[in-house]
């Protein structure tokens, strides 16, 4: 009888687990370039002391956009976008690994190859705002 009184009255469901707005592949891409740009710095330094201190920082800046790659693919992303963009899964993935790959390189062309992924995933997440 109690379990009746209290059972919810209508169902809801939604896209993404808060209201849409909460989520923009913007947030990557802004500490993807951070990435890019510190790689940048780092070739064009030779401090040692300047170069450990861009280390650190580049590292946390990937780790970063790490992060808000995978909520997107967790918390934004759901079946039917996975159906109507199969390769997603995969581009998630591509996008994690460069991500890794410039969080352990100076070389500024890792950073270019995480920003490639996340513009490509950007273009996805527009275009399933609009519909």
């Amino acid at each position: 009888m109690l379990s009746r009184l209290f059972a919810p009255k209508v169902q809801v469901s939604a896209h993404c687990d808060l209201p849409c707005g909460v989520y923009d592949p913007a947030q990557a891409r802004i500490e993807a370039e951070s990435v890019k740009a510190i790689q940048e710095k780092y070739q064009a330094n030779d401090d040692p002391h300047f170069r450990a201190r861009a280390t650190t920082i580049k590292e946390e800046r990937a780790e970063l956009a790490k992060h808000h790659v995978s909520v997107l693919w967790s918390d934004y992303f759901k079946p039917p976008h996975f159906e109507k963009y199969p390769e997603l899964h995969q581009l998630v993935n591509d996008a994690l690994k460069a991500l890794s790959a410039a969080k352990g390189s100076t070389d500024p062309a890792t950073g270019q190859k995480a920003l490639d992924y996340i513009a490509q995933i950007d273009k996805i997440f527009w275009e399933t705002k609009k519909g």
